[in-house]
């Protein structure tokens, strides 16, 4: 058995425990958790539940899963770019095609394969799949990644994400030629209740979700633009952009058109990240590079 735990800080809590876990844990379907609670295989304050059982802000969850079901994850010897790392947090430059932590399809090559070859220990709230992750990026966005070496950092930046006091400053380049020079954009994001893999904007279950964006040059049928964070939802940029008529050029998940170029996935690159360091409490600013690929793509617009 393979054990996990978390303490339950959903915004939309009080939840159903399934829903609850599936939230958290989106690589486990709804139905083999509830397979899990029939199996009493799932706690909430220590205690075995229902699948009608509801979890509130502090409950404590812990559930097991049975080895068969996900094999060990094992240290990979894959070279990283490190962007900042002390005895708390490692910040790397995640290119882009990698997959930030293992899930079904995904057991290896991915960014904690990685960190485990690199780090001796990491934080482990985040369970045996998620050693020191603390946030994610999608696998075809670039940029700056940050993981936890303990728990007590793990729990510091995990608390600055839900407070919003961390600065994430991301570069993109959409379709359209956005016609205002700046903009914020803040509609709630749920599942779609169609098509689990992915995000939409929804008023009626969605969480809260603001996207500020900048113009940084006009291409005529494309847009350079500078998206700033205020929440951390899942796909937010994605689905925020498309929302306003302007889908992340190359996103072959929210845009319905066909791309003039080769590309791999959205162009989007995860370029300023800024947190207040654990220990030290230093403010502590890291800022990227833009990856050839999205600086080609520059090239290409700006000659028309």
């Amino acid at each position: 058995m393979k054990e996990y735990f978390f303490k339950a800080d959903s915004d939309e809590l009080p939840l159903r425990i399934d829903k609850c876990i599936s939230e958290n844990y989106e690589e486990l379907s709804r139905s083999y958790i509830q397979k899990l609670i029939k199996d009493g295989l799932v706690f909430v304050n220590e205690k075995a539940c229902k699948s009608s059982t509801l979890v509130k802000t502090g409950d404590r969850v812990a559930f097991s899963v049975p080895d068969d079901l996900i094999p060990d994850i094992v240290p990979e010897n894959i070279e990283l770019d490190i962007l900042y790392e002390d005895n708390d947090v490692i910040v790397v430059n995640k290119p882009k095609g990698m997959v930030v932590h293992p899930a079904p399809g995904h057991y290896s090559n991915t960014l904690v394969n990685a960190l485990m070859y690199h780090c001796k220990d990491l934080s482990g709230i985040n369970g045996v799949l998620r050693p020191g992750i603390v946030h994610r990026i999608d696998k075809d966005t670039t940029g700056a990644v940050i993981a936890c070496k303990n728990d007590k950092a793990h729990e510091s930046i995990a608390a600055q994400l839900k407070e919003h006091s961390i600065d994430r400053e991301y570069a993109a380049i959409v379709a359209g030629n956005i016609k205002e020079d700046k903009g914020r954009i803040s509609c709630p994001i749920g599942r779609d209740k169609r098509d689990r893999k992915k995000m939409a904007v929804d008023y009626e279950r969605g969480k809260e979700a603001v996207t500020n964006f900048e113009v940084l040059e006009r291409f005529g049928r494309y847009t350079y633009v500078k998206c700033v964070l205020e929440t951390g939802r899942t796909h937010q940029i994605r689905v925020h952009m498309s929302s306003i008529g302007h889908p992340l050029l190359g996103d072959e998940l929210y845009a319905k058109c066909s791309w003039p170029f080769r590309l791999q996935g959205q162009t989007l690159h995860a370029k300023t990240l800024g947190f207040t360091h654990p220990s030290s409490k230093e403010r502590i600013m890291i800022d990227t590079k833009l990856p050839d690929y999205f600086l080609k793509l520059l090239d290409i617009l700006k000659e028309g």
